[in-house]
């Protein structure tokens, strides 16, 4: 049973890839076109609306108006089949209409700066435009400012439209964030938050070891006095007798000194009456 050579399989077994260029020399010229010999085994055809010719006005009409036999030639390759491979002499787009995707990254070179913007030449039919605002984070007052013609960059592609033939590019898609928001971000980040703080489990430990000796004094005094011992009869005797005595002696200290206040008022009195009957 035959099987199927696939395109894929053509393509890894010669090496050949779409737009690949190759140089080449005519072999055959037909009606329709002519066979290069590009150095593979398999033959590669050239059709007559691929055929480059000077005059790009009118199409042309015969083969052998353009193409001679043993003729060196470039072409890239067109499309990959199963038996042959097809070629062209008009030098393919590196990027078709429907290789450019949202959200891909391009290479490409300024090669026009309006007020809007900047123009970039990506290798599609064609260039896209990069607006103002994005040309970079912040704020730019002129496209000069950011780039200039001849620079080579790579943007992002923002949005593609086939039928407008448009294509929108980014440069700050494709650019870091500013250092200082960065930065301000990173020192967030990275700083404790206000309530965490190192020591603070180890002084409430402290401050709840401190409460509970505290605690302990004065359940340990209150004990003391709890649990002193009752007096005994003797003890209370003695004490009774002793502030009698007490009492006694000083009722006994407060009678003298009653009465030698008596006796100093006397003398007074006394003296103030001598003297009064000397005058």
């Amino acid at each position: 049973m035959e099987s199927k050579t696939t395109t894929t399989e053509v393509e890894h077994a010669d090496e050949v890839n779409l737009k690949q260029k190759y140089t080449g020399k005519v072999s055959k010229l037909g009606l329709a076109g002519a066979l290069i010999d590009i150095g593979i085994k398999r033959p590669a055809v050239l059709h007559i609306s691929q055929i480059a010719s000077g005059n790009t006005e009118e199409s042309l009409k015969r083969v052998e108006d353009a193409l001679k036999i043993g003729q060196e030639v470039e072409v890239w390759v067109r499309k990959l089949k199963s038996d042959h491979i097809e070629l062209t002499m008009i030098q393919p787009l590196e990027l078709e209409w429907r290789e450019i995707k949202t959200g891909m990254s391009v290479k490409g070179t300024i090669t026009r700066l309006e007020k809007f913007g900047a123009f970039v030449e990506i290798g599609a039919e064609r260039p896209g435009l990069v607006h103002i605002s994005e040309l970079a984070h912040g704020y730019v007052r002129t496209p000069s400012e950011v780039v200039k013609e001849g620079d080579q960059v790579e943007a992002q592609v923002l949005d593609v439209n086939r039928r407008k033939k448009q294509i929108k590019l980014s440069l700050k898609a494709l650019q870091p964030e500013p250092e200082v928001v960065m930065a301000q971000v990173n020192a967030e980040s990275t700083a404790p938050a206000p309530s965490q703080d190192k020591n603070k489990p180890r002084r409430k430990a402290a401050r709840k070891e401190r409460n509970k000796s505290e605690f302990s004094s004065e359940i340990n005094l209150s004990e003391v006095a709890t649990t002193e011992p009752n007096p005994t009869a003797m003890e209370m005797a003695w004490q009774a007798a002793m502030e009698k005595a007490k009492t006694r002696h000083n009722g006994e200290r407060s009678k003298k000194e009653r009465s030698a206040s008596h006796e100093q008022e006397d003398i007074i009195s006394r003296t103030l009456e001598h003297k009064s009957q000397h005058n």
